[in-house]
């Protein structure tokens, strides 16, 4: 059973009920995240002279919680520095002056993003006793692409210390390829890129929208930054200087009939929701092996029955609207999903909020762009592989390097519309085959103006039936960073493979209908 994701614009966080976390309002400028943790810990990242023992020990703290939100443990090694063997030994002294030596590159280059950070700028803030950890830490974080990466105009004169003529083919413009692209020519590589449609991107799309000078940038693709501390995207957003807006937790909810929702309803309903989730968690520890064979849905029914919650029909609709919210932010319908597997990267969720990018995610694959080679309409159809090297063909064309990396969609390798001489690895063909993904569907509409509100980023629409529940169940406003009134309404789990076979204008239709019944 498979476990669809789609992470680029759910929210996976805490207890899945997406972009309705209770945070502070406020918009993001780019050294935000360092204000907020200094904030919260009193303590400055810059050095400073003549620091007391209890300033160093301040500081240590700030650095450990920027790590923290980075995605690094307080007092552990990642399993990837395990086995880059950055240590001699594990635990001990070694291991904690090497975590302090690590989070300090981290934070001090968190604290500049606009700059490459060098070993030393490193050696002048940390003892000449720690060198051998410096190099290790520095050499593991650049290397995995923790620090110095992005679009500021200062990476370009960096070239890593060994360079190496080996030349690489790309294929696939979308972020994973053009940030591996960046990555590998600031290692020394030579790149170019193979994309087969005529534009950069992949699913990442900004679409001019409106009429009669009312225009607006509207993302028809991956449109949330979800998560902004540990985000790369976040980066090149502060590089970039372009203001990101915190998607705002007020999310007023409505019945069918246009109606709000009761607040008390509301409350209670969603702690049914988590308690429903939680008792998943205790049942697929009991099962076992078991819990992998019976879908994430089968069980939230069955328990929902055994506690006799949700029985009236404005309850059931609410929960039908968090089941939708579920089915959101795992891309899939919650029969397709395993109720052993259903949140296994909840570990690797970006901390923070998520935010809005004005303007559209466009300006990041614009920037990622730059003075990157990259050839388009070039439709992959075989790549050959050997100790000589490889050869990619086109359609008309064919292309030789000594390396190459394959960043196409799982959907097309599903197709098998690439051909690999040789075949592929038997356990990447098994993987290939057994990973699922998921769908998600969008309206977007450009208003006249705005009438649904100036303090909303998102509100929620209740279906009658659950079998509906996914139905425009959502809708984003795009209003503070679009340039227009924009609304774009939301569609998951089994309605979005409804939305498939539907009309373009019949679905305009049904959400007028929706939005008129709601702000009459």
């Amino acid at each position: 059973m498979s476990d669809t994701r789609d992470t680029s614009i759910s929210d996976t966080s805490g207890l899945k009920r997406s972009l309705r976390r209770k945070t502070g309002s406020r918009n993001y400028n780019e050294n935000l995240m360092d204000e907020l943790i200094e904030k919260h810990l009193g303590a400055p990242l810059r050095k400073k002279k003549n620091r007391t023992q209890q300033d160093l020990e301040k500081e240590t703290e700030t650095e450990a919680l920027i790590a923290l939100s980075l995605g690094f443990p307080i007092d552990e090694l990642l399993d990837e520095e395990i086995n880059a063997g950055v240590v001699s030994t594990l635990g001990g002294k070694e291991q904690n002056d090497y975590i302090v030596v690590r989070n300090h590159i981290l934070a001090k280059w968190r604290d500049n993003v606009h700059s490459w950070l060098s070993k030393a700028q490193i050696k002048e803030t940390v003892s000449n006793e720690c060198t051998h950890l410096i190099n290790a830490a520095y050499d593991f974080l650049l290397v995995n692409g923790y620090i110095n990466f992005g679009v500021s105009e200062s990476f370009g004169s960096q070239i890593f210390e060994d360079s190496t003529e080996a030349s690489v083919i790309i294929i696939g413009a979308g972020l994973a390829g053009l940030a591996a692209a960046r990555q590998l020519m600031s290692f020394g590589f030579k790149v170019i890129v193979l994309e087969g449609r005529n534009r950069p991107g992949g699913r990442v799309y900004t679409q001019k929208m409106g009429q009669k000078g009312n225009y607006a940038a509207v993302d028809i693709g991956g449109s949330v930054i979800t998560g902004i501390h540990a985000n790369p995207l976040g980066v090149l957003a502060r590089q970039l200087s372009i203001p990101l807006h915190k998607v705002r937790d007020v999310c007023p909810l409505y019945k069918p009939d246009g109606t709000p929702v009761d607040k008390e309803i509301d409350f209670n309903v969603e702690l049914i929701f988590n308690k429903l989730l939680g008792k998943v968690t205790q049942l697929r520890e009991l099962l076992g092996g078991l819990a992998g064979t019976i879908s994430l849905g089968s069980v939230l029914e069955t328990v929902r029955q055994l506690y006799a919650v949700a029985k009236n029909c404005e309850e059931r609709q609410l929960l039908d609207w968090h089941l939708a919210n579920l089915e959101f932010s795992n891309a899939g319908s919650l029969s397709n999903l395993s109720a052993a597997y259903w949140d296994q990267d909840d570990p690797y969720e970006m901390g923070g909020d998520h935010c809005f990018l004005a303007g559209g995610n466009w300006r990041l694959i614009r920037a990622l762009c730059k003075g990157v080679p990259i050839f388009y309409g070039k439709i992959v159809h075989a790549i050959r592989y050997g100790e000589e090297g490889v050869e990619v063909t086109t359609e008309n064309q064919t292309f030789q390097a000594d390396i190459v990396l394959c960043t196409v969609p799982l959907g097309v390798l599903k197709k098998q519309t690439i051909s690999f001489e040789p075949e592929l690895p038997e356990r990447k063909l098994a993987a290939i085959e057994r990973l699922g993904f998921g769908l998600l569907n969008k309206v977007a509409m450009v208003f006249p103006h705005n009438f649904w509100g100036e303090d909303l980023d998102t509100f929620g629409s209740l279906r009658e039936s659950s079998r509906q529940r996914g139905e425009f169940f959502l809708f984003y406003s795009y209003h503070t960073v679009s340039g227009a009134p924009v609304l774009v309404a939301l569609v998951a789990g089994e309605a979005a493979q409804m939305f498939e076979n539907t009309s373009p204008i019949e679905s305009l239709h049904h959400v007028l209908s929706i939005l008129r019944g709601t702000f009459s």
